[in-house]
């Protein structure tokens, strides 16, 4: 594909650097000079240092010939009218034939989200809106419906999630050889990767579990709890959830928790931008949001009467033991300094909080955090990147989901109907950069695939894959290699 993408902040950056390694033609177009020069010395795309609602500047960074726009500008309003204007270009100059442009915006403003696809119409020639604080919140609202006990990812129309865990010594799993799985484990799951340290390995049947390793492992639902407890974890009940910081995030999260018709919870999947999420907590459970700034404390409270808004700093140790916050079963850190972030989730564990969330800007600050204890780490880049990713490669790819610090990814492809693998069997499935066939939902009946499963039309498969394989993996689905 050939990808403009308008805005080379740490978004644009990331999702650059994704496309460029799995073989896309990428160029970026930013107005600030050093920033464009500090992405042209470190990525092999060509680089536009220019406005990009300049008509000619989208021009020269390849408009006529793409095949997708994308805006993450620091601009909501900047973001729409680029991709009004390269719409309007696209409508005078290029005919059906010659195929459409996909235009994605990514905005922040609440109000946008409201003209996402009204009666089926486009808004400004807008195909997606990309909103990063719904997209988030949803994701952490997720993590506490599933008790916080790790990542969990949950597939279309299916019981199964992928669940990550770490092992803790002396478990169970503690020095299992995963041929020896099946014996421990009656349900059926699946080990599908497994990170030591630096090193991500897609496992085998020689494979030996030890301390310290954190495992993704793919079962039902239901009985991800059970094989938690033989990595060594606790489910413990979540009634009281704190939230420090009350800005953006934190209100929607709090929206999230509270109301039953936010944002957050009404939005459908339709369309690839958030899911459908229930309204979770029950009236047993309560919502505490720490903020120190006074005035946002006042219209927290006025906005969210049935939780405790409390006016302090979470980094004020004698507040943490005057208001008794490690009686909390959940602390989710959401201020602005992803350090802070960390820190306070940590802290907090170590006084006796179950189980935190932590907020981070990238990648590399959620291997900290989780090699500190943490227990669910958010990567804000990650989680816009990957939402962008899933409208990018493709009618048949409905989801994209990075995993092991952005080495593998996990892919949710729908089979075509002209697709080369057809009626094909699983052991024609062997990519040389190394993937694994999970899971398939065929007519809304999931199965984990046996050696004897068949590819068919409709097939909506689960597969994990090394990162930079998709060019070789696309051939097994894409109708015109």
């Amino acid at each position: 594909m050939r990808i403009i993408i308008v805005g080379a902040g740490h978004t644009g950056f990331q999702l650059a650097k994704y496309l460029i390694q799995e073989k896309h033609d990428v160029s970026i177009i930013e107005a600030n000079e050093e920033r464009a020069k500090y992405v042209s010395n470190r990525l092999d795309c060509m680089v536009v240092h220019d406005i990009g609602s300049n008509l000619d500047t989208l021009k020269d960074a390849g408009l006529a010939k793409a095949d997708a726009l994308v805006c993450v500008t620091g601009s909501d309003e900047k973001n729409m009218i680029i991709c009004g204007i390269a719409a309007s270009y696209f409508n005078a100059t290029r005919g059906e034939e010659a195929g459409r442009l996909l235009k994605i915006a990514r905005v922040r403003n609440d109000d946008y989200m409201n003209l996402d696809h009204p009666g089926g119409r486009q808004i400004m020639g807008i195909d997606y809106f990309i909103h990063p604080g719904m997209e988030v919140a949803g994701s952490i609202i997720r993590a506490i419906e599933h008790g916080v006990m790790g990542d969990i990812f949950s597939f279309s129309d299916t019981p199964y999630e992928l669940g990550s865990i770490d092992i803790a010594g002396g478990s169970a799993m503690d020095g299992l050889a995963l041929i020896d799985y099946r014996k421990l484990v009656a349900h059926e799951s699946l080990v599908t990767l497994v990170e030591r340290g630096d090193d991500v390995m897609l496992p085998s049947g020689s494979t030996v579990l030890k301390s310290g390793d954190r495992v993704h492992i793919l079962s039902d639902g239901k009985h991800l709890h059970e094989i938690y407890q033989l990595a060594g974890d606790i489910k413990k009940p979540i009634r009281k959830i704190g939230i420090a910081g009350g800005g953006e995030l934190g209100s929607m999260i709090a929206e999230g928790l509270l109301e039953k018709d936010s944002a957050i919870n009404m939005k459908k999947s339709e369309g690839g931008i958030f899911p459908l999420l229930k309204s979770i907590i029950p009236k047993s459970r309560r919502v505490v949001i720490i903020e120190k700034d006074t005035l946002l404390c006042k219209t927290l409270a006025a906005r969210f009467p049935a939780a405790l808004v409390l006016n302090e700093d979470i980094s004020d140790e004698s507040f943490v033991n005057d208001e008794e916050l490690d009686n909390l079963d959940c602390l989710i850190s959401t201020t602005n300094n992803e350090e802070l972030n960390i820190i306070t989730a940590v802290y907090m564990k170590s006084r006796g909080v179950h189980r935190t969330i932590a907020l981070v800007a990238g990648d590399g600050h959620a291997a900290i955090a989780r090699h500190l204890g943490v227990d669910v780490v958010i990567p804000m880049q990650s989680v816009v990147v990957d939402s962008i990713l899933s409208h990018l490669m493709g009618s048949s790819v409905k989801e994209v989901r990075s995993l092991g610090n952005g080495n593998v990814e996990l892919l949710e492809i729908e089979i075509g109907k002209d697709a080369p693998v057809i009626d094909k069997p699983i052991s024609v499935f062997k990519p040389s950069a190394g993937g694994l066939l999970l899971l398939v939902n065929r007519g809304g009946e999931s199965f984990i695939p046996k050696g004897d499963y068949v590819f068919k039309e409709k097939d909506i498969i689960v597969l994990i894959a090394i990162a930079g394989s998709y060019p070789e993996i696309e051939k097994y689905w894409r109708a015109d290699t």
